[in-house]
């Protein structure tokens, strides 16, 4: 026999044997069936609520400069970020140009001469317009200014202005609740309603977004201009009705329908039924189910075939056969 020979005849017999293991893997996987399960589906008396969610940002309702009417040097500033002011409270003292001029000349002469001119000169005084909060405050006495310096900056109070796509702003309305979330703060959800809605649209990555101011109904200590913040705006809510998953309800042809199992063995029944609200995860079941039925969901799972004695794989040890008797 020649080198190499045998090498090739135990290939063979490898491939064979390869061969013939998978034709019996493959005839026993054709031979699998389909076994359906189901699962089950109970409907469940709560709320459920229709919402709108985006994105919006912390902002002032009204947003203040407070700027000196004449050019000068800053004497004083009487309140900091994040005080709240009173209309007609005097928030800082600044002196003119001139009268800085006066002052530092009084200086080289004396207490007397300062205090003279102190009285005769008085400072001007910046008073808030408005009942609001103190939100910029970036200056210090001593400073120089002029008329279009902001000293200070008020806030009346800091509503959340969100983003609404137009295909979602019909279903926008005045009055309406809303659920306000911070991404710095996500455990704290303040409630809030919609106050105003814009009439002019503002085109972001080539789509029509309108804004919409929600004011919160009390606003935390945390609450700052310029945070992003989640909204979730109800459009309509019903509270004590039906639910069931939305998983467990099928349409056809326009209808909707459930499962239910039927008398005989493995078989199920469809029932109409009529849906109302929806949510993310639940719909209202209207009419067609009560509180004590039970929905089933089809559920497919492939299982291989059980041995029957009609073929098994030559590769796989074989069951134990009860001992024949003798002499046959």
């Amino acid at each position: 026999m020649k080198p190499g020979k045998p090498q090739l005849i135990w290939g063979a017999a490898i491939a064979a044997v390869a061969l013939i293991a998978g034709f019996f893997f493959f005839r026993s996987t054709l031979d699998g069936k389909s076994k359906v399960t189901y699962r089950e589906y109970r409907p469940v008396i709560g709320a459920i609520r229709q919402m709108i969610s985006t994105t919006a940002t912390i902002k002032p309702q009204n947003r203040l400069e407070i700027k000196s009417p004449v050019g000068g040097r800053i004497d004083k500033i009487l309140v900091k970020e994040g005080d709240f002011v009173r209309k007609g409270q005097v928030l800082a003292l600044v002196s003119s140009t001139e009268r800085a001029a006066l002052l530092d000349a009084a200086t080289l002469k004396g207490q007397g001469e300062i205090d003279y001119w102190n009285k005769v000169y008085n400072q001007t005084a910046l008073i808030s317009p408005i009942n609001g909060q103190v939100i910029v405050s970036s200056l210090n006495p001593g400073q120089t200014v002029t008329t279009s310096d902001p000293v200070l900056v008020l806030s009346d109070r800091l509503i959340v202005r969100a983003d609404v796509d137009e295909t979602d702003i019909g279903n926008v309305k005045t009055g309406q609740k809303a659920v306000i979330s911070l991404d710095a703060y996500p455990g704290i959800r303040v409630e809030g309603v919609v106050d105003h809605i814009y009439y002019e649209s503002t085109l972001v990555s080539n789509v029509n977004i309108y804004r919409v101011d929600i004011v919160p109904v009390k606003v935390p200590e945390v609450f700052r201009s310029g945070m992003s913040a989640n909204i979730d705006i109800i459009v309509n809510e019903k509270e004590n009705v039906l639910t069931l998953p939305v998983a467990a309800v099928k349409g056809q042809n326009g209808r909707s329908f459930v499962l239910m199992r039927a008398a005989a063995p493995d078989s199920v029944r469809r029932v109409p039924v009529r849906l109302g609200l929806q949510d993310e995860s639940n719909v209202e079941i209207e009419s067609g189910l009560l509180a004590s039925d039970v929905v089933v969901v089809r559920d497919k799972a492939f299982v291989l075939p059980k041995d029957n004695n009609g073929g098994s794989n030559p590769f796989l040890p074989s069951p134990p056969r009860d001992k024949q008797k003798r002499g046959q």
